[in-house]
Formats: structure tokens, C-alpha cells, sequence
């Protein structure tokens, strides 16, 4: 630790890890203060905001630069973590930026404290999931449990049932999700069946009550809190943002 401290304290410049995030284009990466502005920012961030610069970022919340449905939900999980001090670790979400790019993220925020112990703002990242490469046989009984779900989305399997399936214990197929997908089993489960519902929305004129189904729901209500909670907005919400682009 005290090496750390000494040659943090010779550098000519705060490290914040800015100039790092800088060069991996697959992952946003923020600081904010207590009022949920941006005081750091990558390069990433800025393009996905459908921004030019950094500067048309710092100091400004996600509700001044993103459409309000998403921007809210940022909002309030920065909320939560400045004023729980929890952090929120490994949420996946559903993003879709100014720049009209749709993806699926890995989002984690930590608090930052001051040497009193308080909380000062906070640091985040989102990081892009990306479809692995499955070609080998050592997955093929994984291959097996996936088209099985995907075959089967209006009565979703069980992560038991797809575990039998690939021939392997919920632990075993749980690393091995975790290893391609960067997911639980349970984690690409829910995505799979949002994928399916966002397509829909977007896509089709469909009932949200149809769709619902569609993606194993059979509580058009428990359908829009799980959406919601992937997204940032309602079922209604996602289908007006998303065909107004």
C-alpha cells in the first residue's frame, strides 16, 4: 500500500483511470459527484451519447444529454448508490444511445468516499456483451441447451431443466455460460427473453400482452417490471423511443 501511495503521489495529474478506459472502445466508463454530474469520462461514453466532444458531457447528468426513459434509470441508480453507499455490481442492462446503437451491457457503480468515509460520488462501467464463439465440442451440450431454450421461450425452461439438458450440473453450466457469455445461466435466460420482447416491440404492432406471452410471461405485469428493470423504461416506453429513431 504505501508503494502504491508513494507513486501515486509523484505523477503530475490525478490518475482516475480516464486515459486507460480511453483505449477500450467496449466499455463506458464514468466518475460522477453527489449531484450525479459527469466529471470523467471515456471516449466510448462520448460517441454513445451521440456527442462530439468530453466537454459536451462534464457536468451535466444523463438527464441532460439521453432521452428521459433511459436517462431516468441511470439516474436512479446513481441515486441509490450515493445514498445507500451500496454499489451496484454486475446489473444487466439493455442500452440504446443517440448514435441508434442497441446493446447489452454489464453495469457496475462503486461509491466513492472521502477519508472521513462519506461519500463523495461515484465510478462506474458498462461493459458490451459480445456472442461467443461456440464452434468446439466441449460446448456442444451447452449448443443443445440454448436451441432447447430458444425453441421454448413461451414456456421458459428452468436453469435445472437446461442444465439436464447439457448434461451437466447448474454449476458446471453455470461456468460455462459465464466463460462465453459473461452470464449466468439465470443472466442469459432473462436476456433471451428480452431480446425476444424488444424485437417485437420494435418490429411488430402487437399487444404488450401478446408479446408478453410470446417471451414466457403469463402476468403482463410482472413482464413490465422485469422489462423495465433491464431497459429503464415500460414495454409502451421502449416501442415509442425506439420507432423514433
Amino acid at each position: 500500500m504505501a508503494q502504491i501511495e508513494d507513486i501515486l503521489t509523484q505523477l503530475d495529474q490525478p490518475f482516475t483511470g480516464e486515459v486507460l478506459f480511453d483505449h477500450l472502445p467496449d466499455i463506458v466508463f464514468f466518475i460522477k459527484n453527489t449531484m450525479g454530474q459527469y466529471l470523467v469520462v471515456n471516449n466510448t461514453l462520448v460517441q454513445r451519447c451521440g456527442l462530439k466532444a468530453k466537454s459536451d458531457l462534464l457536468g451535466k447528468t444523463p438527464g441532460e444529454v439521453l432521452r428521459p426513459p433511459l436517462a431516468q434509470s441511470f439516474e436512479d441508480q446513481d441515486r441509490k448508490v450515493l445514498e445507500t453507499g451500496q454499489p451496484l455490481i454486475g446489473q444487466l442492462e439493455l442500452h440504446f444511445y443517440a448514435s441508434r446503437d442497441v446493446g447489452w451491457c454489464l453495469t457496475s457503480k462503486l461509491p466513492l468516499r472521502n477519508k472521513a468515509g462519506e461519500v463523495v460520488g461515484l465510478v462506474g462501467v458498462s461493459q458490451d456483451l459480445r456472442l461467443p464463439d461456440l464452434a468446439t465440442d466441449e460446448y456442444q451440450h451447452v449448443i443443445n441447451a440454448i436451441n432447447y431454450a430458444e425453441a421454448n421461450l413461451e414456456n421458459p425452461p428452468s436453469v435445472a431443466q437446461l442444465a439436464e439438458i447439457a448434461e451437466m450440473s447448474p454449476y458446471q453450466l453455470d461456468r460455462r455460460m459465464r466463460r462465453v457469455f459473461g452470464l449466468t445461466t439465470g443472466q442469459w435466460l432473462l436476456k433471451l427473453r428480452i431480446d425476444l420482447a424488444q424485437r417485437r416491440l420494435r418490429m411488430t404492432d402487437e399487444s404488450i400482452s401478446s408479446i408478453a406471452m410470446e417471451a414466457g410471461y403469463a402476468d403482463q405485469s410482472a413482464f413490465t417490471r422485469q422489462f423495465r428493470r433491464a431497459t429503464g423504461m415500460s414495454p409502451r416506453d421502449y416501442r415509442s423511443a425506439r420507432r423514433a429513431t
